[in-house]
């Protein structure tokens, strides 16, 4: 890129290769979606992959398993003839419980799938992205590997893994052309959630009067800032966690933050 290049295009993925995990639904498959609708060629992997779709190739694997993210990247390699942009966003979050009442195996797998099996995709592409001379990563943290929750230990402490593995990374590899950054979503509506509230399990009142935006985001709304991050519009950035929370983590005061 030209030093001082003010004219730049606007975001174009088109022949860029692009891998995301878990992206059979929700967060992931709005990332997937994102990147085919720009021009890209997308395979994206999820333990419960749905059928192919336009631009879309499904792949089937564990991220927790370093055999399968070793294979899951050959065979988006296979498929797609390199990789330029990972996404990372295969998570799962645990039953909740204060930590003194916690199982132990849900601490263990939690740990597993969130934070080791993000190190896990990142080394296994990482290796082909200095092979081909540089490449893109994006990990999905979220808003709770920034800030504590009550009954959530092993997935705030698992997304803030994730928060200081990007910075780690993106030192690490600077210099070989490769980039990585994460986003941190709040509470998003994904099916999910919809359907929680939709059967009166859960209320959005409270969640969005704590957003200064005053309501939740979107799956879309994500896959957009990891577009950007993606980009070469963010050529200079590196090592960064980019809150998508319509305010939530900025809002440190007393009260309704939605009231203005």
């Amino acid at each position: 890129m030209k030093e001082g290049n003010n004219n730049r295009p606007g975001i174009d993925f088109s022949g860029k290769r692009v891998l995301v995990t878990g992206g059979a639904s929700g967060i992931g498959a709005a990332v997937a979606a994102f990147f085919a609708e720009q021009g890209a060629t997308v395979c994206a992997s999820d333990l419960h992959p749905a059928d192919d779709l336009p631009g879309r190739r499904m792949l089937r694997g564990d991220v927790s398993s370093e055999a399968d993210t070793q294979r899951i990247t050959a065979e988006a390699v296979a498929h797609m003839g390199g990789i330029d942009i990972l996404v990372n966003n295969a998570g799962i979050l645990e039953p909740g419980a204060r930590t003194d009442r916690q199982q132990t195996a849900t601490w263990q797998r939690t740990i597993d799938v969130n934070l080791t099996g993000t190190w896990l995709m990142c080394k296994a592409v990482g290796r082909q992205m200095l092979e081909q001379g540089g490449g893109t990563i994006v990990n999905i943290a979220s808003i709770y590997g920034l800030g504590g929750g009550p009954g959530i230990a092993a997935y705030t402490a698992s997304k803030a893994g994730v928060v200081m593995l990007t910075r780690t990374l993106a030192c690490e590899w600077a210099q070989k052309g490769i980039r990585v950054n994460g986003v941190a979503p709040a509470i998003i509506r994904t099916p999910p959630l919809d359907a929680m509230i939709g059967e009166g399990r859960l209320d959005p009142t409270s969640l969005e009067r704590r957003t200064p935006m005053g309501r939740l985001g979107y799956p879309a709304e994500v896959a957009q800032a990891v577009g950007y991050l993606a980009s070469e519009w963010a050529s200079y950035v590196t090592g960064v966690t980019l809150p998508v929370d319509g305010g939530w983590t900025a809002f440190g005061a007393d009260g309704d933050a939605s009231r203005g």
